[in-house]
């Protein structure tokens, strides 16, 4: 989210104690260099528990006292945080092989980084794309377990979950393909259900999405659009149908890390505000 202006000290003080118990059991995310330049303080202040993102070129060259120096600060305020795995140009399942390595070497950069901020959740993306990869499911899918069989292990070892997000994906049969073939050698993997990518990018609601992969839902990432693109909107400010969501969650006693994906300050406390007054969380948190 971006520190904006607009949201005045006296109403985020407010907002605190309002909105208190579901800030304290969600995620909120947080790209890293903005951690760095001023979400920090803005999560310290109101006690804000970040899913870092680790999108951009910082991967390659920034020094690990970097990312330890963020860390000790989370650990000395008690703010446990989730990480979101880089995804854009990367290819965990691609065709030609020279990608695949320096996606590998890049994903393998982001997961160096699970022992230092043991993470509850690492969120990763499969890469997939109807028009490049649906010809030659098979070798997709081959290339695709090298990758993650190489990286689950990682964070295995810090009790750390891999969840994989829908993102360009138009249905769920790839993360079940994909989910069914890690299962049979690793139990800390997961779906991660994303709300808005659903309309932007699938086209669909989320019915199709957790009738398949309800098994292995272990986290959502929450945010509206109109279905015209991913505008990451507050809550309840688009198309999304989060009441019947959350009460298909309840129905069904799934209890997902939830991650509030806000690209403004501002809607973010609009998401709080409308999560509390359609009473989401009820039932799913401790409130």
């Amino acid at each position: 989210i971006i520190n904006n202006k607009m949201v005045i000290q006296e109403q985020a003080q407010e907002t605190d104690n309002h909105y208190k118990s579901i800030i304290d059991n969600c995620f909120i995310n947080a790209p890293f260099e903005q951690m760095k330049k001023n979400l920090l303080a803005l999560a310290v202040r109101h006690r804000l528990r970040p899913e870092i993102g680790l999108e951009g070129n910082f991967l390659w060259d920034t020094d690990k006292k970097d990312f330890l120096a963020l860390a000790e600060q989370l650990e000395k305020h008690s703010l446990p945080c989730t990480l979101h795995a880089p995804f854009n140009d990367l290819v965990p399942g691609g065709f030609d092989q020279q990608m695949v390595d320096k996606t590998r070497e890049k994903l393998g950069l982001a997961f160096s980084l699970i022992p230092i901020f043991k993470p509850a959740s690492i969120v990763c993306h499969l890469g997939f794309e109807n028009n490049k990869h649906l010809y030659d499911i098979d070798r997709w899918l081959e290339v695709s377990l090298a990758t993650w069989s190489e990286l689950i292990p990682i964070a295995a070892e810090s009790n750390t979950m891999v969840m994989f997000e829908n993102t360009y994906e138009t249905s769920p049969a790839i993360h079940k393909l994909l989910l069914l073939a890690l299962g049979k050698d690793y139990s800390n993997i997961g779906f991660c259900l994303d709300t808005g990518h659903t309309l932007a990018f699938a086209g669909t609601g989320w019915q199709p999405w957790l009738e398949e992969l309800s098994p292995w839902l272990g986290q959502i990432h929450i945010h509206d659009n109109d279905g015209s693109g991913d505008q990451h909107l507050a809550v309840g400010s688009g198309n999304f149908e989060f009441t019947a969501l959350f009460t298909h969650l309840r129905q069904a006693k799934l209890k997902p890390i939830i991650t509030l994906e806000p690209h403004s300050e501002e809607d973010l406390w609009l998401s709080l505000k409308n999560i509390k007054k359609l009473n989401l969380f009820h039932g799913l948190i401790n409130i």
